[in-house]
Order: structure tokens, then sequence, then C-alpha cells
């Protein structure tokens, strides 16, 4: 009987054949090109300082070197970029993004719709949001698994687009945030992240799991864009949250829960939640939660600006207007209080509510309320790359990370929103915005 697990003889002859011409040229081939950038200033967000006049020497998608200027000369054949007159950072990471949604669109245009033309919409606003300075997003609920294909799309240099951490169909309990709500009963329509009871939340985590996905999102309240929901209101029971966020886990996938409401939000933190998303009715005990767990609070403030401008433009839901407007200044508020509090925060703005190029808007309302410019720079790079599990490897500029790189030509320290004109973008090596 022959072996199945064993190839033919001449089926290994070609294998063999096939490595030594794969290492032949791997040996041959040319080292990573050489890129070296010439600063005026380095905002390090790590260390929270300003260092002048560094030399940063970058070879293929990493940093490999960081010299003091008049300690250094380029080495023969780099190529040499000069930011000495600029302001230079890491490239920001907004943790709240939904790629695949067009915020100009009517709410029941998403119905008409497919598959294809939503990751194509994706691929669009990729780009848009790699050129506003977001060199990395975590996307928090998409149709049919779009933002892990975009993420590999990008990864394989298939489209522009920054580092995507994906999470596939947001999870959600019938009739609640993340299920379909808007037909009328007779069409059956349901959301694809629609779970119930301890065994469908299991399930559904194991299904995302499969699929590809770098975190789980759950509806863990009542939100605003969805029909018939009140944002303060829990859904899921706590023992439903418990399995989700244990299976998730389990799997080495951290969670993100959208929560608005107090209660939502405590079952969540006492369950081992990763990020609070939203966080806009958070009270006292929530905060003190947040800050005993470490769970980062991702919260939105900007958004509203653009909901209240444009929402009715393209015929938003009065219910939808409604409900943003209650929360605004509530969220707004709790924001303050949180970071007096100290708890982790990052930068997530639900780019797809509003433009994804202007998410960098989200930094001027941070230190509105009550963040300093280095404490919301801060937030948008070394806490977001902790939150999302890639600490080290991007929101900093150090040797051995990611070279993510933006540039300014004034002081975002004096004042942040100069961020919302990033001039120069590199992420991974490849400059892909400059002067």
């Amino acid at each position: 009987m022959t072996d199945r697990c064993r190839a033919p003889s001449a089926v290994v002859l070609l294998m063999t054949l096939a490595s030594s011409v794969l290492s032949a040229a791997e040996t041959s081939a040319p080292p990573a090109p050489t890129i070296v950038i010439r600063t005026g200033r380095v905002i390090d967000t790590a260390a929270g300082k300003v260092r002048e006049g560094l030399w940063i020497v970058v070879s293929g998608e990493r940093i490999t070197g960081m010299h003091a200027a008049g300690a250094f000369e380029p080495p023969p054949g780099a190529q040499v970029i000069d930011l000495s007159g600029w302001t230079v950072l890491p490239g920001l990471i907004d943790t709240h993004t939904h790629l695949s949604s067009d915020p100009t669109l009517p709410p029941y245009h998403d119905y008409g719709l497919s598959v294809p033309r939503l990751a194509l919409i994706g691929a669009a606003n990729a780009r848009r949001t790699l050129l506003s300075g977001v060199t990395t997003a975590r996307d928090v609920g998409s149709y049919s698994y779009t933002d892990v294909a975009l993420r590999d799309a990008i990864a394989a240099g298939d489209v522009d687009g920054p580092r995507v951490r994906a999470s596939g169909p947001a999870l959600g309990i019938t009739g609640g945030h993340c299920d379909d709500n808007l037909l009328a009963p007779e069409f059956k329509e349901v959301g694809e992240g629609v779970a119930d009871g301890v065994d469908g939340v299991r399930k559904a985590v194991r299904r995302n799991v499969k699929c590809g996905v770098d975190h789980i999102k759950y509806c863990g309240t009542g939100g605003v864009f969805s029909k018939g929901t009140i944002p303060g209101t829990q859904q899921y029971t706590e023992a439903e949250v418990a399995a989700l966020i244990d299976e998730a886990h389990m799997h080495g996938r951290k969670v993100a829960v959208h929560a608005h409401g107090a209660a939502g939000i405590k079952v969540a933190l006492r369950n081992g939640v990763d990020t609070v998303e939203h966080a806009s009715l958070i009270d006292d005990e929530g905060i003190a939660l947040a800050k005993k767990t470490g769970a980062y609070l991702s919260m939105d403030i900007y958004n509203t600006e653009y909901t209240q401008t444009e929402g009715r433009k393209r015929g938003e839901l009065e219910e939808f207007l409604q409900k943003d407007r209650d929360l605004a200044q509530v969220q707004r508020d709790n924001f303050r209080k949180a970071v007096e509090a100290g708890v982790k925060m990052t930068m997530g703005t639900d780019t797809g509510v509003h433009r994804h190029e202007d998410a960098p808007k989200q930094l001027a309302f941070m230190v509105r309320y009550g963040m300093t410019p280095m404490h919301a720079l801060q937030a948008a790079t070394v806490n977001g790359a902790d939150a999302i599990g890639l600490v080290g490897q991007i929101g900093t500029i150090a040797p051995g990370a990611y070279a993510d790189i933006i540039a300014v030509q004034s002081d975002p320290l004096a004042d942040v929103s100069v961020l919302e004109k990033v001039g120069f973008v590199m992420k991974g090596g490849k400059v892909y915005k400059r002067p």
C-alpha cells in the first residue's frame, strides 16, 4: 500500500531542486535598501520627551539605527530624506475604525452594496487613512470579513493602506446593536454576528477565529446607529460575557466591547475585557474598575461634530441624531474624568461614522478635554500599540520597530491640530507621502 504521507521520488527530486534554486536566489538577492532620515526634532512618545537632530536609519521595513547629529555619516548609496526642518513622530494608531463603511451614504444605502463593493470601498478608505498619518488601524466590525481581506491585501502590497487588525463581524444579541434592525420583520434580516446564549457566543468566537480575525468585538450595550436600541442598556448576560471573553482569550485574541452604558461596561471589565469602546456613560465605579484591571478606554469624542453637521443631509434617522446629541457632552465630560483618574486611553475615532481622512482631528478634542499634547500623542502611539498587542513593533521610533514614521513642519506639542495636515508618511520603510 502506498504511504500517502510520502511524496513520490520524482516529486521529492523536483522539490529538492526547487529548494536549491530558491536558496541560491536568496543568497544572491540584494540587501534591503537603506534609507536615512535626517530629522529636526523627534517626539519620542515612548519616553515622553523630544530629541533633537537625530539620523534615523531604515533598512527594509524596520528601523535599524538612530544616531546623533555630527556623529554619523550616511552609508554610501543610502537614500537620504531631509526632514531637518520638520517634527518627526511615530505613525498614529487608530484603535476604532470601520474601513469598509462610507459615512456619506444614506442609512439604507448599505443594503444595495455587495460584499465585493464593500471591500473596494474599504480599499479606498484605507488609502485615505494612511495618507492622514494613521499607519495602523484596528477595525472593529465589518461585513463578511472584508477587513480580513483588506488586511491581507495591504500586507501583500496589493493596495495601499495602514497596518490593519481585523475583527470580522461584531458579535451581538438578537435585536441588539450588532443586529440589523432597519428592515421590516417580514424580511427576516439577521446580522452576521448575532449569537445568543453561552454556547452561541462560544461558537461565534470560534467562527471568527476560523476566518482569521485578530481580535473579537462584541456589543455589550445598545448604540447610537441602531434602530430601537437604547445606548445605556446592557446587552448580553454576565454568563454570556464571561463565556465570550474566556473563549476569545483561550484562542489568544483580545476583546473589544462596544459599551455606552455603565452596566455593560462594568460586566465587561469584571470579566477581563481588554478595551472598552465609547464608554460614554461610564460611572465612577467603572472608571475605578478600568484602572484596576488595566483595560484601555477608546472614547470617540470627535465624531459628533460630523454626525450633527452632516447626518441630516444624508438622511440619517432622527432617532440616531437624537441619541448622538444625548450622549455627546456626557461622553466628553466622562473622558475628562477618566483622564484625571489616570485610566489608560487610546485614540479610537470611529471612522466610518465620520470621514476616514479626518481621524487625526480627534487629537485636538483629546487635548481640549483634559490631555496634554504629549499625553494625546502617547494615546495615539505607544498606548495603541500596547492595547492591540504590538508593543515595541509600532507606535515608537526605535531600532527594531517597524519604520512607521510621520512628520509635520510645525510643533504638535504646541498645537496638536497641526497633525490634521501631515506632510510626510512612511509605513514599513516605504514613503507614501512626502513634501
